[in-house]
């Protein structure tokens, strides 16, 4: 073998090795390094011999990826690494991409327009040329293959189809002086069957370069910083797996530079941390390492970890049990995980049921909550019965601040930060079409991008929904108070039409159970009261219940929220007050019910009319509800 490695090392020539020697420049620099899918290799590139290719052609690049390399042409490494460097940047910036060639608006006969690409071919070829040589200058890559001056040329260099309008109109000729082809040949080779992509799709390359710039950047932030990135520290497999999807995952790429990743086993153990856990406000993922995890298992973790923040799950919990909260939202994002297919799941501490897909967390909760015996003791990440998310930092941790969030908690929350981080890491990553994402995981991150309206803005609308304005009529009968300063002109006032007896009224249920303090009650009713007065309802039907039914009848806004002695005060159950309800002759079929309680009711109340519940915030209902829930403060 060692007489084989020394035969082939002796067939390499000079030429060649320095073709290799450039090759290595590529695959260490913190950009190029990063564009996978141009990296040389054998399946995106040839090294050719002069026999193939003139030995003054360096490179060229097909439309379809492949660049092809001549191991005769006598260059330095550092040229190579620019000759390699200037192809992938031809595929970078869509240079072969019909809709950024230069063309005409073509009308068919349906009315619609298409781009028609039409151009010089060879001019673009060298507009990009120019475009890519003033890039790589900027960044101080590589070493340029001829001599010439950027400076010179006298126009702006900083759009392609810029420089192609110059070229164009100043006819000069500069095909010898850019490029990685011999004089008179192009680089770009398939320029003639321009690439057109699918609706909703879009150039890999340019999104893959795209996000390798913004990992780079996030290296030289972390490596200013003195976390890690250029420094040489070499990367655990948490680490690792952290920064694939800086690389690789724009959905959760910005959290994942956002996050200190601990591996500290001593810590772990003290804090009864079985494989992981996360604090937003420390800014950090704990992972046990005695946990044994492969870099795809750590994947999904950390993935878990990440959604947790960037969903706002400790926030989100207001009131409910934390573990059995905890517990509700791994499985929907477990859930999320499988569907997306990122990493492995491991054997332990993964909550999933595939019958539970398309479920929020909020209602999962509700249902947990009926059946906390099978649900108590489920192992979450961080072990049997304890949450993964840590509502506080960790004793001797407070301080800690968020990676490269801490330079911005003076101008917003880490929590308000991870949120932003995450839709915008959604639009990245739908924009570029890059991996699947589930409907509910897009749905929940946009839900909580839009500002919370206040419940008694989400009441007022249910009161709009079963009661619209009345139409109001002119009487003289009851004149304007405008008249008074002119007696002569008679003006009429506008009031409200007749209402129907019973036609514009509801139902009232109030749980006067002992767990409903007076205080409580008192603004409930007040707040019924003012709406119902501003919606113009005569009257509503009012039933206080403990364990029993109290009918008060129709009762006018004024009385409701003033003058009615409340009665109860012994057990929870509202069941009799909605069959009540719901049977009276007086009362109409089509009736809204509100039922104000604090939640502490049966856990199978039915309620068959049109109905909403009015609870105080930080209280839940002990089932899903069907109809509308607002939480008051």
């Amino acid at each position: 073998m060692a007489k084989n490695s020394e035969k082939s090392k002796k067939h390499i020539s000079p030429n060649e090795e320095k073709l290799h020697a450039g090759i290595e420049l590529i695959n260490r620099h913190p950009v190029f390094s990063r564009l996978k899918l141009y990296r040389y290799s054998e399946s995106c590139g040839e090294i050719q011999s002069s026999k193939t290719m003139s030995k003054k052609t360096a490179a060229y690049l097909s439309s379809s990826g492949t660049f092809f390399l001549n191991k005769d042409c006598p260059l330095e490494p550092e040229q190579w690494a620019f000759v390699i460097a200037h192809n992938m940047l031809h595929r970078a910036f869509g240079h072969f991409d019909a809709q950024k060639l230069p063309g005409y608006e073509r009308i068919r006969e349906d009315g619609t327009s298409e781009w028609v690409p039409s151009f010089d071919k060879l001019q673009w070829n060298i507009a990009c040329d120019i475009y890519i040589d003033k890039f790589l200058a900027d960044i101080k890559f590589g070493k340029p293959i001829r001599e010439y001056s950027l400076t010179d040329l006298g126009m702006n260099l900083n759009n392609e189809r810029a420089i192609y309008e110059y070229l164009m109109q100043s006819g000069q000729n500069l095909l010898n002086c850019f490029g990685t082809a011999e004089s008179g040949v192009m680089d770009m080779v398939g320029l003639e069957h321009p690439l057109v992509y699918q609706a909703g799709r879009r150039n890999e390359y340019e999104a893959q370069f795209a996000y390798a710039l913004a990992a780079s950047v996030s290296d030289v932030v972390g490596e200013a910083g003195g976390h890690r990135g250029l420094s040489g520290k070499k990367y655990t497999k948490s680490e690792l797996a952290a920064q694939w999807f800086i690389n690789h995952f724009p959905l959760l790429g910005s959290l994942a530079a956002s996050f200190r990743i601990i591996e500290d086993y001593k810590l772990c153990n003290e804090q009864e941390i079985s494989i992981a856990a996360i604090c937003v406000e420390a800014g950090e993922i704990y992972v046990n390492p005695a946990a044994g995890l492969s870099e795809e298992e750590l994947k999904f973790v950390i993935a878990h970890e990440f959604l947790h923040a960037g969903l706002e799950h400790g926030s989100r919990c207001k009131g409910r049990d934390p573990e059995l909260w905890n517990v509700a939202c791994d499985y929907v994002i477990n859930g999320w995980l499988h569907e997306m297919q990122v990493g492995k799941m491991p054997n332990r501490g993964i909550l999933y049921d595939e019958s539970l897909k398309d479920i929020s967390a909020e209602a999962l909760y509700d249902e947990i909550v009926n059946q906390i015996k099978a649900y108590k003791d489920d192992e979450t990440l961080r072990g049997y019965g304890k949450g993964d998310v840590l509502l506080s930092p960790l004793p001797g941790r407070a301080g800690t601040g968020v990676g490269v969030v801490s330079p911005f908690s003076a101008y917003v929350s880490v929590e308000e930060f991870c949120k932003s981080a995450l839709r915008n890491g959604l639009e990245y990553q739908l924009s570029t079409g890059r991996g699947y994402i589930p409907a509910g995981l897009i749905e929940e991150i946009r839900a909580l991008s839009m500002p919370p309206i206040p419940w008694d803005v989400e009441l007022a609308n249910w009161f709009d929904a079963h009661f619209a304005p009345l139409e109001k009529k002119r009487t003289y009968s009851m004149p304007s108070r405008r008249q008074g300063s002119t007696p002569d002109i008679p003006r009429p006032r506008y009031v409200s039409g007749d209402i129907p007896e019973n036609s514009r009224t509801y139902g009232v249920i109030i749980d006067t159970s002992g767990s409903m303090s007076t205080k409580l009650i008192g603004y409930a009713l007040g707040a019924v009261a003012s709406f119902s007065v501003a919606k113009e309802v005569p009257a509503a039907r009012v039933i206080f219940c403990d364990a029993e039914a109290y009918d008060e009848g129709y009762i006018s806004p004024e009385d409701i929220s003033g003058r009615v002695e409340v009665k109860g005060r012994g057990g929870t159950v509202l069941q009799p007050a909605v069959d009540l309800l719901e049977r009276a002759a007086d009362f109409p079929k089509d009736g809204p019910i509100l039922i104000i309680t604090d939640g502490y009711i049966e856990s199978d109340l039915k309620v068959k009319r049109e109905h909403a519940f009015l609870v105080p915030q930080g209280h839940r209902l002990p089932f899903r509800p069907r109809g509308k829930v607002f939480y008051f403060e």
